[in-house]
Order: C-alpha cells, then sequence, then structure tokens
C-alpha cells in the first residue's frame, strides 16, 4: 500500500517531466540547446567543422528568371537570377523527436558563419542585390540561404554572325578568401534540370532565346591559394527577324533594284540618277549599323561584309554608268558636225551666182507666166546637189552611231558580269550567313 510520502514523490515527478517536455516544444528551448539564444561570435565567425581539416561543402544553384538586356557595345549580359545556397553546420544538429517533432527553424544571418561567394563577372551595384535576411537551420545541420539579383555581367561577345549569333556568357561564383582545401563549391541540381526550370520559369527574354545552361566545376591557381570555381555558361540565340526585316532585306531589294536599272535607257538621262539615289540609300542603312555595333571588334562582323559589299557593287555600277554615258556622248563630239561642202561645190556656187548677178545687172526681163531655161536649170541644179548631200549624209550616219554600239555592248557584257557577280556574292554570304536551321 502507497504512503503518501511515495504518493507526493510521483506527483513530484510526473509534473516536472511533463514541464521538461512542454518545454522542449518551443523553440526557446531549441535554441537554448543549440547556444542561440545568446550573442555566440564563434558560431558566427568560425567555419563551422569540428576538425580543420574536414573540406565544407557547398552546394549551390542559379536559376535564370528573365534575360534583360545584351549589350553589344559594352559587352555587358544583364539577367534576373535567383540563387540557393546550402551547406553544412556541425555545431546544428538535433533529434526531432527530443523538440516535439522540430525539424527547422530561422535564424538572422548575422548569428551564423555564411560562405564568402561571389560572382566574378559581377559589375552591378549592391541595391540590386535581394539577400534573403533569415538562414534556414535544419535538423541534420544543413543551412540554406536564397537571394536573388538583377545580375550584369561582363560577357565576351562574338558579333561575326551578327544578327544570327549565338552567344556563350560565363557566370562565376567562387570563395574571395577561402581556399579549396577548406570549401569546395558543388551544384546541387543537374544542368538540364535547372535549365527545364529555368526555361519554365522565364518570365522576359527580350530579342534572345535560352538554348542551355551547362555548369563547369573546376579549381583555379597553380600556387596559393587555390581557389574553388563553380561556373554557369548561359548559351543564348538571338532573335533575328527583325534584323532580317529592317535591314538585311532592304539592303537586298537594293541590290535588285540597281540590277534592274540596266534596264532604263541611256537615251532618258535617269539611269544615272537612279543609281546614284540607290547608293545614297545604302549610305543611310551604314550610318545605322554603325550604331548598332561596337567599334572594338577584331574581324569585320558579315553584315559588314554585305553592306560593304553591297556598296561596292552599286558603286561599279554607278562608275559603268558614267562610262556609258561618256562614250555615247563622243558621237555628237567628233562626228555630229555637218557635212562640209567640197572645192567643187563652192566653185560652182559662186559661179551661180556670178551668172545671176551679170543677168540682172544686163536687166534680162523676168518671165512671171512660165520658169526660163536657165532658171529650170537652177532648180534642176538645186535638186542634184540636195540628193548628193542627202546621200553624203546617208553615208555618215553609220559613222555616227559607232560610238553608241560600242557603249552598247559594253553594257551588255557589262551586266551580265554584274549580274554573275552579284549571284555569286549572295551564294557566298548565304553560305557562311545563314545557319543551317534558321528556317526549320
Amino acid at each position: 500500500m502507497w504512503t503518501w510520502p511515495t504518493l507526493v514523490l510521483l506527483l513530484f515527478l510526473t509534473l516536472t517531466v511533463s514541464r521538461s517536455r512542454a518545454s522542449n516544444c518551443s523553440y526557446s528551448a531549441l535554441l537554448g540547446h543549440l547556444k542561440l539564444n545568446s550573442s555566440n561570435d564563434f558560431l558566427a565567425t568560425v567555419r563551422p567543422v569540428k576538425d580543420w581539416k574536414q573540406v565544407t561543402v557547398v552546394e549551390l544553384d542559379m536559376l535564370l528568371y528573365g534575360i534583360l538586356q545584351v549589350d553589344e557595345k559594352l559587352q555587358t549580359f544583364t539577367s534576373h537570377i535567383w540563387i540557393q545556397t546550402v551547406w553544412k553546420n556541425d555545431f546544428l544538429i538535433w533529434k526531432p523527436s527530443n523538440f516535439c517533432g522540430i525539424n527547422q527553424f530561422s535564424v538572422p544571418r548575422s548569428k551564423l558563419w555564411i560562405p564568402d561567394i561571389n560572382i566574378q563577372e559581377d559589375t552591378s551595384d549592391s541595391g540590386s542585390i535581394k539577400k534573403s535576411s533569415f538562414v534556414t537551420v535544419y535538423s541534420n545541420g544543413n543551412l540554406q540561404i536564397t537571394a536573388r539579383q538583377r545580375l550584369t555581367s561582363t560577357c565576351t561577345l562574338n558579333l561575326f554572325n551578327f544578327p544570327f549569333d549565338r552567344q556563350n556568357c560565363v557566370i562565376t561564383f567562387s570563395p574571395m578568401n577561402t581556399d579549396v582545401q577548406s570549401m569546395q563549391l558543388q551544384t546541387l541540381s543537374g544542368d538540364e534540370f535547372i535549365s527545364n526550370i529555368s526555361e519554365q520559369a522565364m518570365v522576359t527574354r527580350g530579342e534572345w532565346s535560352l538554348k542551355r545552361l551547362e555548369i563547369i566545376t573546376n579549381e583555379t591557381g597553380h600556387g596559393s591559394p587555390r581557389m574553388s570555381k563553380l561556373i554557369y555558361q548561359v548559351k543564348l540565340e538571338r532573335k533575328p527577324m527583325l534584323y532580317v526585316i529592317n535591314f538585311i532585306i532592304p539592303l537586298l531589294y537594293l541590290l535588285v533594284l540597281d540590277v534592274a536599272s540596266f534596264f532604263i535607257g541611256e537615251g532618258r538621262g535617269e539611269k544615272l540618277s537612279f543609281k546614284i539615289t540607290i547608293l545614297l540609300a545604302i549610305s543611310v542603312l551604314l550610318l545605322i549599323l554603325q550604331d548598332m555595333l561596337p567599334s572594338t571588334e577584331d574581324s569585320l562582323p558579315l553584315i559588314a561584309n554585305f553592306c560593304v559589299g553591297v556598296f561596292a557593287l552599286v558603286g561599279i555600277s554607278v562608275l559603268e554608268a558614267m562610262v556609258v554615258s561618256f562614250i555615247i556622248d563622243l558621237d555628237d563630239k567628233f562626228v555630229g558636225k555637218p557635212h562640209p561642202k567640197t572645192d567643187r561645190d563652192v566653185c560652182s556656187d559662186k559661179q551661180e551666182m556670178k551668172d545671176v548677178a551679170k543677168e540682172n545687172a544686163e536687166g534680162v526681163p523676168v518671165q512671171n507666166t512660165a520658169p526660163s531655161e536657165h532658171e529650170q536649170l537652177k532648180v534642176f541644179l538645186q535638186e542634184v546637189r540636195a540628193a548628193q548631200q542627202e546621200a553624203a549624209s546617208a553615208g555618215d550616219f553609220p559613222r555616227r552611231k559607232r560610238f553608241r554600239r560600242i557603249a552598247e555592248i559594253l553594257d551588255l557584257v557589262f551586266f551580265i558580269v554584274y549580274t554573275i557577280t552579284v549571284l555569286v556574292f549572295m551564294a557566298v554570304m548565304y553560305h557562311k550567313w545563314i545557319p543551317a536551321d534558321f528556317f526549320t
């Protein structure tokens, strides 16, 4: 039979155990167990490992939420990214069953050691980075932080195939002061998974499309210290249709018009002015191209080669039109003068004038009814001379058309050669410039 002192002792023990269990169900008890309820400089400043030879593995994932801008002149790539970082703290491990099933909680960043990871290509200001103020702590010792950023990073752009270009921009994560023997960077997910998630979650793309995100993990440096790196290669492809409609097709159309201008007759005087108008229009497009492309390119882009080639072809066509016009004008300068009279014609004219003057002096009356024999001979002589001059002019006609024929032959030969050259030029540009999968 239980005595009163025994019953009181059992009741006291029951109340004590229930109070302890109730107190363990609060975050305060868990923070007290982990020594986080007060300032703890040790957890905030020291790398969280029990053995200093142990390497801290930091797992990092980056998702691409938007392609904001690619600046060809500044060689920069602006994107909207989301970063998730996970690492392990050996001093923050507990059993959830001892604390009423609590398996995670959040604490301010200032209370814990945070990996000093930065982006090497980052040129954006600090105001564009939005980091979470808290760190999520899990019962197995894993810690997780998230951040999002409007990232402006340097990117070496290859504009040789502009606007059918594909760019490869690199985003490199690396610790600032911790060497590879203390910290190693790895990825949480594979590049295929990250590419698919980024493709689905991307809000804005601009004139670009994301082809793939590739992940490379390596170490850098041969001396001391050697840093671990996690490299994300962002493969982009430009959407060229706007440039094709606004720039390439007008240039091609102007070149076709220049070829068609050979069917304009030389006598109208409109062929040369039409070609010069085409040349001026191409010059305007070249000025527009200068504003789009940087002046620091080592090799001339294909679009610049295309513009220079079209400009040179039209320029040569203008020079040919000037030469043809000059040759045609030679007809009027050298063989276009009236056929001169011969010495026999001049003497005959003088003798006739003397005979007429002599008759007038002798007072020969003029017959009004019928012409005299002398006047009949005079009219007949004039008709014969007119026939001689007409025959002489007909003999000079082939000579007056000689330079025009030369000009027509030259223009025909140049038209054939020019058309073949244009076709070859367009075929070469299409083969080297347009990608094979552009029309697919």
